[in-house]
């Protein structure tokens, strides 16, 4: 076994314990719970999605799903679309809009009913809140459920679900082989012995910590970016895990001791889109991962990490399409979601991370250097860069920050227009990268290397994936 510290633990002074050894998903869905609650809507600030404050992902689903209803003969008098796992609701005000526009007639728009579905109210509440969001009200609502387990509705009842980096949240187990057996990483949280010290009463926290009270929690000190991680395996209870032979199959190729993400809450959520969903319907999931075998049965593949105490992990999307067609479903797309957003809005499109990351040494910048770096960039697209919607910047400077940058970086920072570029992940199109790549040449950009992403795209081992399928 091994201590995995999210902070290092003083090795003179034992971590405290605060919980048993159990599964990596039971405890992933344990302080995932505790994060939502903690946190309420303000629960991902931690890491934005593709679609926090961009639009062109939501863009490119809207024109996906009015060239697919408008080659139906026939519609049905309303068209359900669900986005499990809603966000800030960005995508759905987005994805609304678009239609809105692309749909002149407004036969599918007037048709369209759009569901945000999350499990935490604060979500939900924050979501429809979204400003974008307001003329769209009246086809819009919501669902407190969990959408692994949607019971409550009946088969064939939805016509397009949508969720966006929704998978990486939900239940993983980590699987490897030993010895020809399959077993699990296990988990035991502790926090450090300083850590201990701020609790007045440490016995009533470790209860209310397994009891995931949150309102008891709320008014102590902070904790889950600092809790130890203690690793154990064990063999898996196959009595409590789905899919065994679809499981054991897709572990044969692998090495001893490669860790394994198998994605069960991915799983249950085909399995309950394969049911609800109408003749004709579609199901879209767009996450990080692989679908390659080649970087699955890598040992030094990154597989998970911890953003804001709050468990993400990579989505392994060759076991979700083998489970997919175990569960009935006939063909599977998956692609990257940078080659999908550009073929359906016809532009070639970059993110400002896949920009930046052709600088020159970037990692041999200080941080407050990296900062300015970006925000200059920004400056530079801006002048190209137009959005159709109005966002405010969040880039927070960093501290130790010299005073006389900060006030340089909030200068900046100022200056950019709320139609200009939304955030660092932002799509960007070669024409508005091109419009401004001498302003960008001024900065230290090299031109060869920036057209050069432009024609071959960014490759990684883990990518951002849009797993499709239509319903027979």
């Amino acid at each position: 076994m091994s201590i995995v510290p999210a902070v290092a633990a003083n090795e003179d002074t034992p971590p405290q314990l605060i919980g048993e050894f159990k599964p990596m998903d039971d405890w992933q869905v344990h302080l995932n719970a505790l994060c939502y609650g903690l946190r309420g809507g303000r629960a991902g600030d931690s890491y934005p999605t593709m679609a926090s404050a961009d639009y062109r992902l939501a863009h490119a689903l809207a024109v996906d799903f009015r060239d697919h209803w408008t080659k139906q003969k026939t519609l049905p008098p309303t068209l359900m679309v669900h986005e499990w796992g809603c966000g800030n609701g960005n995508l759905a005000a987005c994805f609304l809009s678009h239609l809105k526009t692309l749909d002149a007639a407004g036969d599918l728009y007037r048709k369209t009913h759009y569901v945000l579905v999350d499990e935490q109210r604060e979500t939900l509440q924050a979501a429809l809140a979204h400003p974008d969001l307001h003329p769209h009200l009246d086809r819009v609502s919501t669902l407190q459920a969990d959408v692994q387990d949607l019971g409550g509705l009946k088969d064939g009842s939805l016509h397009w679900i949508l969720c966006n980096e929704l998978w990486s949240e939900l239940r993983t187990k980590i699987l490897l082989r030993k010895e020809g057996e399959i077993i699990e990483e296990r988990l035991q949280p502790n926090l450090s012995d300083a850590k201990y010290k701020e609790f007045d009463d440490w016995s009533a926290f470790v209860r209310a910590f397994a009891a995931r009270d949150v309102a008891a929690l709320r008014n102590g000190p902070s904790f889950l970016d600092e809790i130890i991680w203690e690793k154990d395996y064990q063999p898996v209870d196959w009595k409590r895990v789905p899919y065994r032979k679809a499981i054991t199959d897709f572990m044969k190729p692998m090495d001893d001791l490669v860790i394994v993400p198998a994605n069960f809450g991915a799983f249950a959520t085909i399995k309950e889109a394969r049911r609800l969903l109408a003749s004709g319907g579609g199901f879209t999931s767009l996450d990080a991962g692989t679908p390659d075998m080649d970087v699955l049965t890598d040992p030094d593949k990154p597989c998970y990490g911890l953003h804001g105490g709050q468990y993400t992990f990579i989505v392994n999307f060759a076991l979700c399409e083998t489970v997919a067609k175990q569960l009935g479903v006939k063909e599977v797309t998956v692609e990257q979601q940078r080659e999908f957003v550009s073929r359906t809005l016809g532009v070639n499109l970059l993110t400002v991370m896949d920009l930046l990351e052709t600088y020159p040494s970037p990692r041999q910048l200080k941080p407050w250097e990296q900062d300015r770096l970006a925000l200059k960039a920004l400056k530079a697209l801006d002048g190209w860069y137009r959005s159709p919607y109005s966002r405010t910047l969040d880039y927070p400077i960093r501290p130790g920050t010299p005073e006389t940058e900060q006030a340089e970086l909030e200068t900046i920072l100022k200056g950019l227009p709320e139609t200009g570029v939304p955030d660092m992940i932002a799509y960007l199109s070669e024409e508005e990268v091109l419009g401004a790549i001498t302003d960008l040449e001024a900065l230290g950009f090299e031109r060869a290397r920036i057209q050069g992403l432009l024609a071959a795209g960014a490759r990684r081992e883990i990518e951002y994936y849009r797993f499709s399928f239509t319903s027979p």
